[in-house]
């Protein structure tokens, strides 16, 4: 257990505010353990039906960033198991092109600490272990951060399950797991404050933050930015409530965060000068402006990811054209009203106001440039313009989505919750009611509140299997490590299938294409498909994405699906094929007449055929 931290009285908190407020001997005592065993019990019943099939199972709703995802962590363990680090950029995705590992969602770090475990049990078994201390550990930091700004145990413990457990973390969870490890952002926010409040040496606080910020570069970007301007925001409320303090807190602050600005530059600088002025530097945003904003029906519409839903509601939250692992606004009409209620009752207390503050801001810049309705409305409320519309166009900041402010903007409102419930139980405590009933109201009345914001275990599925002669094949082939092979895409998530079956066989093989985010023009970025050469831009607009048309077009599925007649000649084919040069070509396609015809026609007669895999080595 770290060391309590006394909190002055330029700090968010003194002790007599906070009321309730542990010792130093209940700090050290059983209790805090207790709470964070009990964090962790609560994330393997959220996650009990992958534990049921950890190899296997994954979060149902988003194969294809379930795909991506373990591919990521099979490329990293294979990295650190031969003894170094993931290259920054790699052509093992996207040959020859390749992909830069820092401008995709890569978990670098988590990767490779996790590395034993998916050489051992799979990279969907990493992912698992991923998910369970993303939810465990996000609600240990967050009521660990509490206690050190004066919040009681039983009241920090509440907050951090609203922050661990929150319908935001619960819906990231869909194959978004660099959003849903939320565990440093509480961490960071505490470093930087305690470098401005000088409750901790510019030194070692300095190289803590410092090390933390590049854990969190490491991990997910988007969150480290959301996490600065929440981290911002509280200090510039604790700067307009203690004015005067400004100046000395400035003159401590700088050393300190100097320290930390260097370690960031020994751990993260390579990775952030390649990823900025390296190659395959990406600008702008894949996605259209605001197209991933909070709609406000999404606020009090729970989903089948709530323990407490109807199928009305579920129905509802479907209709969210953000999809499902992007319905981070969902809060609960008792939350709604209860926040307004805490933070006007709690507004004298430092710490409550600087959360009150911050979660109010980030909610309204998580609706975007103009506040949507319901979700099946297309025009938006009022025309006038809200912050986001210019943030959004702040390099950097454009990157992001602002219905990610969700994840840092629900740590703000179960901060100030667990404020709320330390001022009740203080002020009943002093009432007639007596400290047995005291706690029982505030129980009662919390348990209220939280109650919509319950989750339901996960829903599960099986990962894609790999297709009977997979394994077979790539064996008999006898590629060299790192050979380029173009599979060819198969109608079920046929960007990631290949993906997935790299990342579950362990293969060393560069895939010609994937899934993906890369630069394709000077204002534009993508996030799937293959690159073809400059000469012929074989991309189309389908099903949201870029389908490669040597391939998916002449597939039955498609065909039928979508009636399109094939676009690329025999010659552009070949064109395309001498520019990827590929060692191999694997197919699926033997049940599947039209497509094998075809690849016959271009390659000639198969090398090999195990199963239903066809394959040439060229």
């Amino acid at each position: 257990m770290a060391r309590r931290v006394t909190v002055t009285s330029a700090a968010p908190a003194s002790a007599a505010s906070a009321g309730g407020v542990t010792d130093t001997a209940s700090a050290r005592s059983w209790a805090p353990a207790l709470v964070y065993a009990g964090y962790l019990a609560a994330a393997v019943v959220v996650t009990w039906r992958l534990w049921a099939n950890p190899g296997t199972a994954t979060v149902a709703g988003n194969r294809r960033d379930n795909a991506q995802f373990a591919w990521f962590m099979r490329y990293e363990a294979i990295a650190m198991l031969h003894g170094h680090l993931p290259s920054l950029v790699t052509t093992a995705m996207n040959a020859p092109r390749g992909i830069s590992m820092m401008w995709n969602t890569t978990l670098l770090l988590p990767g490779a600490l996790l590395s034993p475990v998916t050489a051992l049990a799979g990279p969907q078994a990493s992912l698992t272990v991923l998910l369970t201390l993303g939810f465990a550990g996000s609600a240990a930091s967050l009521c660990y951060v509490l206690r050190r700004y004066g919040a009681s145990l039983p009241a920090s413990a509440v907050g951090g399950a609203v922050y661990g457990f929150s319908p935001a973390l619960l819906h990231a969870a869909q194959g978004h797991y660099q959003l849903q490890f939320a565990v440093l952002p509480p961490l960071i926010i505490d470093a930087g404050l305690r470098l401005c409040l000088r409750t901790a040496r510019p030194l070692q606080g300095g190289l803590w933050l410092g090390l933390l910020v590049a854990a969190q570069v490491f991990i997910g970007e988007e969150i480290l930015c959301d996490t600065a301007l929440a981290g911002l925001l509280i200090a510039v409320v604790l700067a307009l409530s203690r004015p005067r303090r400004v100046a000395a807190a400035l003159r401590s602050a700088v050393p300190g965060l100097a320290v930390g600005a260097c370690v960031v530059a020994v751990l993260a600088g390579l990775a952030l000068e390649r990823q900025f002025f390296g190659p395959l530097v990406e600008t702008g945003s894949p996605f259209a402006p605001d197209s991933y904003r909070n709609y406000l029906e999404g606020f009090v519409t729970p989903s089948s990811f709530q323990l407490l839903h109807t199928s009305a509601s579920a129905a509802a939250a479907a209709q969210y054209v953000g999809l499902p692992p992007e319905y981070l606004a969902y809060l609960g009409w008792p939350l709604i009203v209860a926040l307004p209620v805490l933070a006007v009752w709690c507004w004298r207390q430092l710490p409550a106001r600087a959360c009150a503050v911050t979660a109010v801001v980030l909610l309204l810049l998580s609706v975007g440039a103009q506040p949507m309705g319901r979700f099946t409305s297309t025009t938006p409320l009022t025309s006038v313009a809200l912050p986001w519309h210019w943030l959004e166009r702040v390099p950097l900041v454009s990157a992001g989505l602002p219905n990610r402010l969700s994840i840092v903007a629900d740590g703000a409102i179960a901060a100030l919750l667990a404020y709320g419930i330390d001022r009740a139980l203080t002020r009943l405590r002093h009432s007639r009611l007596g400290t047995g009933w005291a706690a029982a109201v505030v129980a009662v009345a919390v348990t209220a509140v939280i109650l919509p914001l319950v989750p339901a275990p996960l829903p599960a599925q099986p990962a894609d299997p790999l297709p009977p002669g997979w394994t077979a094949t790539l064996t008999a082939l006898r590629l060299r490590p790192w050979a380029r092979v173009l599979v060819v895409p198969v109608p079920t998530d046929e960007i990631t299938a290949a993906l997935r079956w790299e990342a579950e066989s362990g293969q060393q093989i560069s895939l010609v294409g994937g899934y993906y985010e890369g630069p394709y023009s000077p204002s534009q970025r993508y996030i799937d498909g293959f690159t073809y050469p400059p000469a012929y831009d074989g991309r189309a607009s389908i099903d949201g994405g870029a389908v490669p048309l040597l391939t998916s077009y002449l597939d039955d599925y498609w065909a039928g699906q979508y009636s399109i007649a094939p676009k690329m000649t025999s010659a552009q084919a070949a064109a395309t094929l001498s520019w990827w040069r590929p060692t191999a070509v694997i197919a699926d396609a033997a049940t599947r007449p039209r497509l094998t015809a075809y690849l016959l026609r271009l390659l000639g007669r198969p090398t090999m055929r195990h199963g239903s895999i066809l394959a040439w080595r060229l």
